[in-house]
């Protein structure tokens, strides 16, 4: 990654959590602790952070009131050729005419991109999700009542009368923040709340998850690994994993990095 995007990756960060650490920043940049403190030292100098011990804390303090959980644009670009293979394969489970419901996050954001030729029935609570696909697809759009969340891009509402029972899919596709023996773990309580109802009304649970994903833990179990139907992941996952997964009666499917890169620099947009 280069100096540039974790700069950015670092400035966003410490928008969101008083104080954000050395660690906690090598863990979203995949670069070394050493490269993280002179990105800190580099940014503290010019002004735009403060550099604390193990860390670093915003100029100005950050709002309260988000949800926990990365923000999207601070996740968006990490582990992005990964994404953009596992949201490949996503898109292949699709068939013209489906309906289909899309959770928001940034690996799942990717699939915009592979499903914009299809004419699908979507409904999804990811803002950057519906407005993507309003502008450049043909595939017809619902969205449930609620408040947005910018800063993670989500329509969430803790009430059950927000139109989500009223759409049936055939699948649902999701990221987590974790994956481990236990189940698919996410940060935030009513984050769980607004994905629980939208898997209520779903054939199938397909979870897309990159492989750090099992490295990570998270506080709060969204569903037993067991209720998942199919996990995509790339081809970074370890033989162990693979075995945790097979043993759960999930599907697997992996997506190839390096042939996702061959293929193509980006991904098309209609």
């Amino acid at each position: 990654m280069h100096e540039r995007e974790r700069h950015r990756i670092i400035l966003s960060a410490v928008q969101e959590k008083p104080v954000v650490t050395i660690q906690d920043i090598s863990e979203l940049t995949e670069a070394s602790e050493a490269t993280i403190r002179r990105d800190i030292a580099a940014l503290h100098v010019q002004g735009k952070i403060r550099r604390v011990r193990g860390g670093a804390e915003s100029i100005h303090p950050p709002q309260l009131g988000n949800l926990a959980g990365r923000p999207f644009r601070v996740s968006e670009g990490v582990n992005i050729d990964k994404k953009r293979a596992i949201a490949r394969k996503a898109a292949e489970l699709c068939g013209q005419g489906d309906a289909i419901i899309i959770n928001g996050g940034t690996t799942t954001f990717q699939l915009v991109h592979y499903i914009s030729a299809y004419r699908l029935q979507v409904m999804t609570n990811s803002f950057a999700i519906a407005e993507h696909l309003v502008k450049h697809s043909k595939n017809t759009v619902t969205v449930p009542g609620g408040a947005i969340y910018r800063e993670q891009s989500l329509i969430l509402s803790p009430f059950d009368n927000d139109t989500t029972r009223n759409f049936y899919a055939r699948r649902m596709f999701v990221g987590a923040q974790g994956v481990g023996p236990l189940g698919i773990m996410e940060a935030d309580a009513l984050v769980i709340q607004s994905e629980q109802k939208l898997m209520r009304q779903a054939d199938e649970l397909v979870v897309m998850v990159d492989s750090s994903k099992f490295r990570q833990r998270s506080s709060l179990i969204l569903c037993p690994l067991e209720q998942v139907t199919t996990i995509i992941t790339d081809d970074g996952v370890s033989a162990e994993t693979v075995r945790m997964i097979e043993d759960a009666g999930v599907s697997l499917i992996i997506a190839s990095v390096t042939a996702q890169s061959e293929r193509e620099d980006s991904p098309s947009v209609a």
